[in-house]
């Protein structure tokens, strides 16, 4: 940290969308954003840590950097780990999990023995319980996770001030078997060009991500507004500050209608239930449809988001080409002047919609797949 109280936060994000969180952060007024592989670093406090679990729709998490020092063998890292002043941000009775992750320009490239010594020095000089590697999520629950990576001799130590991954909104309850995660649809939707402005539609909802997702940003809702975090469990924690900032920003009305469709009824009623939880049924519609009698609704034309089945996990790959081409049929015949955008780890599924998309950005790491966003401008 420096001496006024400012350190360095990691906003960390599916690497692939780096620009998208970039563009994100700096629309949320965060102080200096640079991008960096796997992320976004900001130069704030601990309030600005708390807005960014709260307000940030694409983070995945947020680490806090908060001490970082030279050590060349184990034993100068144990020196140097007992002398900083842990309880300025770790409190004794909330348990801790260390992780340490190190690289071959280090002296110190034993990632098991440096978490040791680095346990050791919180277990003795803080009387902190250590959570152990391997232990389960009902073991770790409570406990807050302190990260160091270990690289060209400098040990830098984050606290994840997350917890649970930030796609955890609080108020879904039920998924489908390959669920978009809520960061990964918020920042496609931004590079889609959404801004809560226009209509949303998706075919295939699954459990209605994308839909809830528009619906919460048109009524200017926080994504963090229904859940817990790690930073709750610090000695940095301010409980009053930080009630005043959840209840600080009023929602909006919005006069749009989101509209999530799929042929599957369980699917539907998934995704009914999910909007309820989050408090956006009353602009939130539901039905069950086939893509192939997908109509526009009435209104000025919006925006169509769909992540279909790719083949990967689910499906029959062979039979998928007719559904993507049904899919760009319908879009085309019935959608003027709506842009698309279509999530797909298979570039030949996404060509078989016959749709005209954009140039394609970088794919995203999602579930062990790279996906990719293929958009369009309006349609004629």
């Amino acid at each position: 940290m420096t001496e006024t109280g400012t350190f360095e936060i990691f906003l960390t994000v599916a690497p692939g969308l780096e620009q998208a969180l970039f563009s994100e952060v700096r629309e949320q007024g965060f102080s200096g954003p640079k991008v960096v592989p796997g992320g976004v670093i900001i130069e704030g406090g601990w309030n600005d840590v708390w807005r960014a679990n709260l307000h940030l729709r694409g983070a995945a998490r947020v680490l806090a950097r908060i001490a970082e020092f030279r050590a060349f063998h184990l034993a100068q890292l144990d020196k140097r780990a007992r002398k900083f002043p842990w309880s300025d941000v770790l409190r004794a009775d909330v348990p801790v999990r260390v992780e340490v992750a190190t690289n071959k320009k280090s002296k110190i490239y034993h990632a098991g023995a440096a978490a040791q010594r680095i346990e050791r020095a919180l277990s003795e000089e803080l009387g902190v319980a250590i959570v152990p590697p391997n232990a389960t999520d009902a073991q770790s629950a409570g406990s807050v996770t302190l990260k160091c990576r270990i690289e060209d001799n400098l040990c830098v130590f984050s606290v994840d001030t997350s917890g649970e991954g930030l796609h955890k909104r609080g108020h879904k309850a039920a998924v489908g078997k390959a669920p978009m995660r809520e960061t990964l649809a918020s920042l496609f939707l931004r590079e889609c060009g959404f801004d809560g402005s226009e209509t949303v539609v998706d075919p295939m909802c699954g459990s209605g991500t994308f839909v809830i997702e528009a619906a919460e940003i048109a009524r200017g809702l926080a994504p963090g507004r229904s859940r817990d975090f790690a930073f709750e469990q610090l000695a940095t924690f301010e409980a009053e500050v930080w009630e005043d900032m959840r209840s600080a920003r009023a929602e909006k009305e919005t006069s749009l209608t989101f509209y999530g469709s799929d042929r599957n009824a369980g699917a539907v009623e998934m995704a009914s239930a999910n909007s309820l939880r989050a408090g956006v049924e009353g602009c939130i519609s539901f039905t069950q449809r086939a893509v192939s009698d997908l109509q526009p609704p009435a209104g000025a034309p919006g925006l169509v988001i769909v992540n279909p089945p790719y083949g990967a996990r689910i499906g029959n790959k062979k039979l998928l080409f007719a559904l993507y081409g049904a899919l760009g049929q319908t879009l085309i015949e019935r959608f003027s002047g709506w842009r698309v955008g279509i999530v797909t780890s298979d570039t030949a599924l996404a060509k078989a919609t016959q749709l005209p998309f954009l140039p394609v950005g970088a794919p995203v790491a999602h579930g062990g797949l790279k996906i990719r966003l293929f958009r369009t401008e309006p349609l004629p």
